[in-house]
C-alpha cells in the first residue's frame, strides 16, 4: 500500500466502525482489521477519530482570476483545505472574465491550475443577456469541459454576470433541460429587493438589520414560487442556490412532493446566526444576499437538512477587501459589498451544532457534506464516497475538539467572518486529498499548490426524492421531564 489510515473509525450508517483503510495510487483498496501482513510506504494512526468521505463545498466565489485583491485561487483553497474540504465547486460569476462560454472557460481555468491546493470542479455560466442575444448554445461547450451545472441570477450579480428577466429564465431553463444538468438559481426578487432598499436608505436608515428588511422573506418566497413553475413548465432540474427562509422550505417540500425537479441548498449563517443580533452587532460584515434571517428561520432549516427538504450545505464562500470594500470613510449598509468568507467553518459548524448537537444523525452529516452534493453534480462516487475505487478524500474529525472561531486566524485573505468568537466542539483535524495529506491541524497546511485537480462532471445524476420522519420527544432543559404535548 501507499497508505494505510490505522485506527479509523469510518460511518457505516448511523455507527462508527474501527478499522483501517487501505489507499493505493490515490484510490481506495480496501479495509482490514489487520494490517500486520501488509507493507505501506506511509501509516497514519488516526487513534479513533471519524473519518469521513472529503467534505464538498459546492458552492464558493474564489474571485480568480480578475478580483484578487479579495481572494486567490490560493489563498481560497488553503482555506478550504484548513475546514476540511477536498473539492470545491466554484461559481462561474465572480471571475474575469465571468464563465459563459468555452472560451472563458478556458480563460479561467489556465491561471489557477498551478494554485489549487484542493480539488475543484465549476459551474457554467447563463446570463440575461446570453437569453437576449440568442447565445444560449454556449451552453454546449462549457457542457463539454466538464461543468457541472449552470447558474442565473434574479438579481445583478458583477456587471458581466447580467441577471435574468423572467422570460429570459424561462427560455434558458427550456435549453437547458434537454441537457440534463440542474440549473442553479439565486432566488430574490429583483423589483421587491431594489424597491424596498432606496426606500429605507431615503427614509435614513442605517441601521444593519435594515438590509435584511429591504430584502424580505416574501422576496425570496415569491422567486422560488416563479422558479418552481418554470421547472413544472420545462420539466428542467432546479436547485436554490442559499435559501434562507422558513417559507423557502415549505415551497420546496411541497414541490417534491408533487414530482418537481427540484433540490436546494442552505449555508451554515443561516442555521446559526440571525439578522437582529448579527447585523445589529457587526454590521456590513455579516451582510450577504440573501440576507440572515431569524431564529425561526434557522430552526426550520435544522428540521429541514433532517429530513430531506434541504439536500446539502454550500458556504457562498464570496469574501470582499475590508478597506475598500466592507469598511471605508462613507460605508454605509446600503453600498458596501453583500458577502462573507465561510470555507473555514462550514464542517466545523454542521460537526458543533449539526452532528455533536444530535440536530444530525451520521448517516445525514455525510449526505449533507458529501455524497449528496456529489450526486447532485455528477461526481459521484469518485467523491463523496468510500467505496472501493473511489478517491482516497477524507475529512478527519476530533468530534471533542473545543474550540472558538477566530477570524484573524484564517488561511483566507478575509479577515472577518460573523462567526468569529462562536464557541464549538468538533472540529477537522485532518484532510486528506487522493491519499495525501493537505491539512494538519498541528502542523497547518502541508500540502502544495497546484497540488488540486481540475475534476469534469463524470455523469449526469439525480437525488432521490427521500423524506424522513422522526418523532421528537419535548423535555424541560433543567429536570428533564417530558413536557406534554398539544
Amino acid at each position: 500500500m501507499d497508505l494505510i489510515l490505522k485506527n479509523a473509525n469510518i460511518p457505516q450508517g448511523d455507527r462508527q466502525v474501527l478499522t483501517n483503510i487501505l489507499v493505493n495510487e490515490g484510490k481506495i483498496v480496501g479495509y482490514t482489521n489487520d494490517i500486520s501482513f501488509l507493507n505501506a510506504s506511509k501509516v497514519i494512526d488516526i487513534q479513533g477519530k471519524l473519518v469521513v468521505p472529503g467534505c464538498i463545498d459546492p458552492h464558493t466565489h474564489f474571485m480568480d482570476p480578475g478580483f484578487t485583491h479579495r481572494e486567490t485561487f490560493a489563498t481560497g483553497s488553503r482555506s478550504a483545505a484548513a475546514g476540511g474540504l477536498t473539492t470545491i465547486i466554484d461559481m462561474p460569476c465572480c471571475s474575469k472574465p465571468s464563465v459563459r462560454d468555452g472560451d472563458s472557460f478556458n480563460k479561467k481555468i489556465g491561471p489557477i491550475r498551478d494554485q489549487a491546493y484542493i480539488d475543484y470542479c465549476f459551474w457554467g455560466g447563463m446570463t440575461g443577456e446570453d437569453a437576449r442575444e440568442g447565445w444560449i448554445d454556449n451552453i454546449y461547450p462549457q457542457i463539454d469541459q466538464g461543468v457541472v451545472a449552470f447558474k442565473v441570477y434574479m438579481t445583478p450579480s458583477v456587471p458581466t454576470f447580467p441577471k435574468v428577466s423572467d422570460a429570459e429564465m424561462l427560455e434558458i431553463f427550456k435549453n437547458v433541460a434537454k441537457t440534463g444538468l440542474p440549473i442553479g438559481v439565486h432566488a430574490e426578487n429583483y423589483d421587491i429587493c431594489t424597491f424596498n432598499s432606496k426606500k429605507l436608505e431615503k427614509e435614513g436608515r442605517l441601521d444593519g438589520p435594515a438590509w435584511a428588511e429591504a430584502r424580505s422573506s416574501l422576496a425570496e418566497k415569491v422567486a422560488i414560487e416563479l422558479i418552481l413553475s418554470f421547472a413544472e413548465a420545462t420539466d428542467a432540474r432546479v436547485h436554490v442556490v442559499h435559501m434562507s427562509t422558513k417559507e423557502g422550505v415549505e415551497l420546496v417540500k411541497a414541490a417534491k412532493k408533487r414530482g418537481v425537479k427540484v433540490t436546494a441548498e442552505t449555508c451554515p449563517h443561516y442555521l446559526v446566526l440571525n439578522a437582529k443580533d448579527s447585523m445589529s452587532e457587526r454590521g456590513s460584515y455579516a451582510k450577504i444576499a440573501p440576507p440572515l434571517r431569524g431564529k425561526e428561520d434557522n430552526e426550520s432549516h435544522w428540521q429541514a437538512l433532517a429530513d430531506g427538504t434541504i439536500d446539502f450545505v454550500g458556504t457562498d464562500h464570496a469574501p470582499y477587501e475590508i478597506a475598500t470594500e466592507k469598511d471605508y470613510p462613507g460605508a454605509t449598509i446600503w453600498n458596501t459589498f453583500p458577502g462573507i468568507p465561510g470555507v473555514e467553518t462550514m464542517v466545523p459548524i454542521l460537526v458543533s451544532e449539526g452532528l455533536n448537537k444530535g440536530r444530525l444523525s451520521l448517516s445525514r452529516f455525510v449526505e449533507v457534506t458529501s455524497r449528496n452534493a456529489a450526486i447532485h453534480y455528477g461526481i459521484y462516487p469518485k467523491k463523496g464516497s468510500m467505496e472501493i475505487g473511489s478517491d482516497a478524500d477524507f475529512t478527519v474529525i476530533d468530534l471533542e475538539k473545543e474550540y472558538v472561531i477566530d477570524e484573524q486566524k484564517t488561511e483566507s485573505m478575509a479577515k472577518y467572518n460573523p462567526l468569529h468568537g462562536m464557541k464549538l466542539k468538533g472540529k477537522p483535524v485532518q484532510t486528506i486529498i487522493r491519499g495525501n495529506v493537505v491539512f494538519e491541524e498541528d502542523k497547518g497546511i502541508v500540502g502544495e499548490a497546484g497540488y488540486g485537480e481540475y475534476v469534469p462532471r463524470q455523469s449526469i445524476q439525480r437525488l432521490e426524492r427521500t423524506f424522513k420522519f422522526e418523532k421528537y420527544e419535548a423535555v424541560n432543559v433543567k429536570t428533564k421531564d417530558p413536557v406534554a404535548q398539544q
